[in-house]
């Protein structure tokens, strides 16, 4: 038998995990009262051969019985059937900004600011999310990607280091991203923005990218970023951390960044150490 809490923090995607778990073939149970969590599990042994994978949705919505959660893992584990924890996480502010979208109030806020009820409950989730198996943060997470950790992790049965990377091309004069963990500056590069037939082309395009790639001084760039995220990332899986945003800029965020943007893409592909995106946040603007 194979059982998975899912928890995390309100508006981080508990509900629309569960949702894509039932999809790739688990039984799945949200809000389930902390203390049928034992008997639920007794139950299901004697269930049906086809019902041996259960999702278990647990969140702070369990009033007063979520501190009893940890004492309920710990007899699981004791019998033999140890569950594994998916967290689902997400930075304050993309959790600020979800719940004044939906206009719902955080379960711990009284009907008062957003806020208060972020930092109580992420106090009271402090030590499960130091005893999850796998921690996913969907601060930047399209649903589809998501879809495709879970994937990895429930299907492909794939190993998990719970590091989602975001290689990020913007341009200076619109401003550094205010999420970037690393900001490198690539306006050292001749500017193709110069070049007669090629301002209105982007780094997506092979003209821009030879443009910009025929100078060594591109790939010498390349090559000791390359290098020193290669040395940062097994420190940061090792350190905990679960987000790391990678931000190449150059003035408008079109050429010589998303050329080098995507050249750091191509060599970190490849791995199933970490999850790897890549995002152009400028490359539209005129």
């Amino acid at each position: 038998m194979k059982i998975v809490i899912i928890t995390g923090m309100s508006g981080a995607g508990k509900s629309t995990a569960l949702k894509m778990m039932e999809d790739i073939g688990f039984y799945c149970v949200d809000n389930l009262p902390v203390p049928l969590i034992e008997t639920f599990v007794e139950l299901s042994e004697i269930s049906r051969e086809e019902l041996q994978r259960f999702a278990i949705g647990i969140d702070i919505r369990s009033g007063g019985s979520f501190s009893e959660l940890n004492a309920v893992l710990d007899r699981l584990a004791e019998s033999g059937r140890t569950p594994e924890i998916l967290f689902l996480d997400a930075e304050d502010a993309v959790l600020v900004k979800r719940y004044k979208e939906t206009r719902r109030s955080h379960p711990l806020s009284g009907g008062e600011r957003v806020e208060p009820g972020i930092a109580s409950e992420r106090k009271q989730l402090h030590v499960l999310r130091r005893r999850a198996d796998y921690i996913i943060d969907t601060s930047r997470l399209l649903t589809r990607e998501l879809r495709r950790e879970l994937e990895k992790i429930f299907v492909q049965q794939q190993d998990f280091k719970n590091l989602f990377i975001t290689i990020l091309s913007f341009g200076f004069k619109y401003g550094i991203p205010a999420d970037s963990d690393l900001v490198f500056d690539v306006r050292f590069l001749p500017n193709p923005y110069y070049v007669e037939g090629l301002r209105m082309k982007n780094g997506n395009e092979k003209e821009i990218q030879d443009y910009v790639l025929q100078f060594k001084e591109a790939h010498e760039f390349l090559g000791k970023l390359t290098d020193m995220v290669q040395f940062l990332i097994p420190n940061y899986i090792a350190e905990g951390k679960n987000q790391l945003v990678i931000s190449i800029g150059c003035t408008g965020g079109k050429h010589r960044s998303v050329t080098l943007a995507n050249e750091l893409y191509k060599c970190l592909s490849g791995t199933q150490e970490y999850g790897l995106k890549i995002e152009h946040r400028d490359i539209r603007k005129e």
